[in-house]
């Protein structure tokens, strides 16, 4: 599996974090864009539970090597992974800052094209294959865009954003970190 790494080799990964908070990044259950609904939206709640629980129910059966969404950090693979997610989503990083981190000793790290959680996130209702389907994707490795996806019978693609599910030690980096506010807001 070219997208899992069990290794102690450095490697860099970004995260978007409030002014105040330390790394290690997004935790899939406290701290991450999705875990808090916006003000105006709480239906997303039952829709990234249920998006959640689906993919760590696949993951149990078929890839249990993989770090767990819900034990692992999340981050973003590289800077322009960070900067695609604030443009697909710019109310989850609104006012947060894109730091760098290194890994540090030994870690075990898995790569996934997160519009995968975008899709199962719209309003629609699938089937349990074809929730399968996705989860076989995601952690297989896949982009959306290599997929033929549809929504309302319409062609469904997005841009890749690339996440890390991280288990291990993180160093932060002394660079300074970019802003999350909108260009022209800073």
């Amino acid at each position: 599996m070219k997208h899992l790494l069990r290794d102690s080799a450095p490697i860099e990964l970004y995260a978007w974090l409030d002014a105040d908070d330390e790394l290690p990044g997004w935790d899939i259950l406290l701290g991450n864009p999705f875990s808090k609904s916006l003000p105006e939206d709480q239906f997303t709640t039952v829709q990234n539970y249920f998006a959640e629980y689906h993919l760590e129910y696949f993951r149990q059966r078929q890839y249990q090597h993989f770090p767990s969404r819900l034990h692992a950090l999340l981050l973003f693979a590289t800077r322009v992974d960070a900067e695609t997610f604030r443009r697909k989503h710019p109310a989850r990083v609104f006012g947060k800052l894109l730091v760098c981190a290194r890994s540090k000793g030994t870690y075990r790290c898995s790569f996934h094209d997160s519009s995968w959680l975008d899709y199962l996130r719209l309003p629609h209702s699938l089937n349990l294959a074809m929730l399968d389907e996705v989860a076989r994707h995601y952690w297989s490795g896949a982009l959306v865009e290599e997929v033929g996806l549809t929504f309302m019978n319409e062609r469904w693609h997005e841009p890749p954003v690339i996440e890390a599910l991280f288990q291990g030690m993180l160093e932060p980096l002394n660079n300074a970190p970019d802003s999350g506010w909108l260009p022209g807001f800073a």
